[in-house]
């Protein structure tokens, strides 16, 4: 096991990067990277890159996420979840499943959102969440995101003595969307407040956790000389999100050496990522459209990311 994809079902309590140190050591490989970082106490799906495919995660980590999470109505935190400081109470006893609904409903489609005080995000070298903590102010910058689906799983628990109800969620989003943010912005927008009470990630692209193994699981498997399975998806094998192209071994040398082909039947436009392959389905590198020529699908691609 060299280069590929490990899908890894990660638990709560530690971090994505510990989670990266820790296949290091059970593979005994130093080059393991991961496409999309989860909280520490969330769970899911977490997407490793091991080899040569460390040079793929900037087009893997693009790739649409699905969640499946807990809100918890009538209580706002500082972090907009569960490990924070309560910064706001009210009754949620009046809502309704409906209520609840159409306030997640209102949160589809693009728009600017703003990440959470407590966040990996950086500015100037700083994560959010160091300045929060030295009580500095985060700067108030937005994100372009998509949310394809916010809606229930059920409905409302019943209210509790203290007002506090909670509602089993589904997101569908695009990547970098903070769902604390989405369960934050929507407990505002039901007037009671809100916070993220668990949150576990099903899916990444074609990408699903019911392939995944635990680090358990994968020490396991290391340990009887076993392979991973379903949890391993081959180099040649990994999807990419853009078109592909099939080099002629005249091409492919070209390819290695870095210099540009002319493809036919090319689709795409100018600055589109290609990935070529040669005639035995090999990856042999991801390219980008330099120009196309004509009104047809002829056109010339530039070799960006050479393996092999």
């Amino acid at each position: 096991m060299q280069d590929g994809l490990l899908l890894i079902d990660k638990e709560a309590g530690g971090t994505s990067h510990d989670v990266v140190q820790r296949v290091r050591r059970i593979l005994r490989q130093k080059k393991v990277g991961h496409c999309g970082t989860l909280d520490p106490d969330a769970t899911g799906l977490l997407l490793l890159t091991l080899g040569s495919a460390t040079r793929l995660t900037r087009f893997l980590i693009r790739a649409p996420k699905v969640y499946e999470g807990t809100l918890r109505l009538g209580v706002a935190t500082d972090t907009y979840d569960a490990t924070g400081r309560v910064v706001a109470e009210a009754p949620s006893g009046h809502l309704t499943t409906a209520d609840v609904t159409a306030a997640m409903r209102g949160f589809e489609g693009t728009f600017e959102q703003q990440p959470p005080p407590y966040s990996a995000k950086k500015v100037g070298g700083v994560k959010y969440y160091e300045l929060a903590r030295r009580g500095e102010e985060v700067p108030q910058e937005t994100k372009e995101v998509t949310v394809f689906e916010f809606r229930p799983l059920g409905d409302l628990s019943d209210p509790a003595s203290e007002g506090v109800r909670s509602l089993r969620f589904l997101l569908a989003c695009s990547s970098g969307t903070y769902a604390r943010s989405l369960a934050h912005d929507a407990g505002r927008a039901l007037g009671c407040g809100a916070h993220l009470a668990a949150l576990r990630r099903t899916k990444i692209g074609p990408f699903e956790v019911a392939s995944a193994l635990s680090l358990a699981a994968l020490e396991e498997r290391v340990a009887a000389g076993d392979g991973p399975g379903s949890a391993w998806v081959s180099f040649d094998q990994i999807p990419l999100p853009f078109g592909e192209v099939t080099a002629d071994p005249q091409q492919e040398q070209r390819i290695h050496h870095g210099q540009t082909v002319l493809v036919r039947e090319l689709g795409g436009e100018e600055g589109d990522w290609v990935r070529l392959v040669n005639r035995r389905r090999e990856l042999i590198a991801v390219g980008t459209v330099v120009e196309r020529i004509g009104a047809g699908g002829v056109g010339i691609v530039q070799p960006k990311v050479v393996f092999r």
